[in-house]
């Protein structure tokens, strides 16, 4: 009976993208590429300062899950920067990342109960759509805001995901040269985020010439099935050098599976998103590195897109945050900044 209702949930997703008058304008979006794009750092440059906000508003966040640091991290800065304005803000998740129908009912939920505005995070692309249509129905603004991205999505908060895999196929290049057999542990099958990040790591290193890619396997964002994905591959290709991982929760459970193989010296392995227990780990001397996008920056400027448009202002279809490499030589820098100094340095 649950299958039969995702199979029902993502046909409705599909006939909200392809029949909705409200969308019609607006072609599938891809927010790795959409030329309407600002830098978040351009906010105020592009569209006026910050404006008043009136008393009353109120936001809700719906997140993927809470079990992963990452989406804990988003609803923080969500509520630091809503805090200053005294917007109230609730945020909300399903039970966990494959609860699709759980998280449909939550954003349904919200909008009955009459929010200013939503800040949409979905689990695929298609299954929150059902609910943004009718949000827009309603002239309630809605922005989604990484990873998956909804095609019909009129705004969107987050990194240009393709980079965070070309960022690490770029370590590989210039810290293997002499190339070798690399794998990537990918999230699931049809996620935007994840279809973009293997990209960006594939077509890299496949332009050098000394590498070759000889899996790429999903694990779903799951730490045991990452693990068990790392080891098959290893087992059939005890030479890999490396690993480039779509989160850093399969990247640590990717991590377990080198080590119970006494692979570290060997086997290079990155993540993405910068959780703390990925910098703990890559300050372990464990985890290689990850690609930090800074999930409370994000927050933050997802609330304070969703604040302008609240307030009627007119703001490009995508905002774009920022993301950085981290490995041992910078993770110190970056693990213990405040906030306000890092958001100086990723200004810049």
């Amino acid at each position: 009976m649950r299958k039969f209702l995702k199979t029902m949930l993502i046909s409705t997703a599909l006939s909200a993208v392809i029949g909705s008058s409200a969308y019609a304008n607006l072609a599938p979006l891809n927010s790795d590429t959409e030329q309407d794009r600002v830098n978040w750092t351009e906010l105020d440059a592009k569209f006026g300062a910050f404006p008043a906000i009136q008393s009353g508003v109120k936001i809700g966040g719906v997140s993927k899950t809470l079990t992963n640091e990452y989406w804990r991290s988003l609803g923080d800065g969500y509520k630091s920067f809503a805090a200053k304005y005294n917007v109230f803000v609730a945020y909300q998740a399903a039970a966990n990342e494959g609860d699709q129908l759980g998280q449909l009912s939550i954003a349904e939920t919200m909008i009955t109960e009459g929010y200013s505005a939503l800040l949409f995070s979905p689990q695929t692309d298609v299954n929150l759509q059902p609910a943004a249509e009718v949000a827009q129905s309603k002239n309630i603004p809605v922005v989604n805001v990484n990873d998956a991205v909804m095609p019909t999505a009129t705004h969107y908060v987050g990194n240009v995901q393709k980079d965070n895999g070309v960022r690490v196929a770029q370590w590989f290049i210039d810290n293997r040269p002499d190339g070798g057999k690399v794998a990537v542990v990918e999230g699931p099958p049809g996620v935007f985020a994840a279809k973009q990040r293997t990209e960006g790591f594939t077509e890299t290193i496949n332009k050098s010439g000394k590498f070759n890619v000889v899996a790429s396997v999903p694990a779903n964002w799951s730490r045991e099935q990452a693990y068990n994905v790392a080891t098959t591959i290893l087992q059939r290709n005890p030479d890999l050098i490396g690993f480039y991982v779509n989160n850093d929760g399969m990247a640590l459970g990717v991590v377990e599976a080198v080590k119970a193989l006494n692979l570290q010296k060997q086997v290079a392995v990155f993540g993405t998103d910068g959780i703390s227990d990925a910098y703990k780990s890559i300050l372990a001397g464990e985890l290689t590195g990850t690609v930090d996008s800074f999930p409370v920056l994000t927050g933050e400027v997802a609330m304070e897109v969703v604040l302008r448009l609240t307030a009627g202002q007119q703001i490009s279809r995508v905002v774009t945050t920022p993301q950085a490499l981290i490995t041992q030589d910078n993770a110190k820098t970056y693990f213990n900044a405040n906030p306000e100094e890092l958001r100086k340095v990723l200004a810049k």
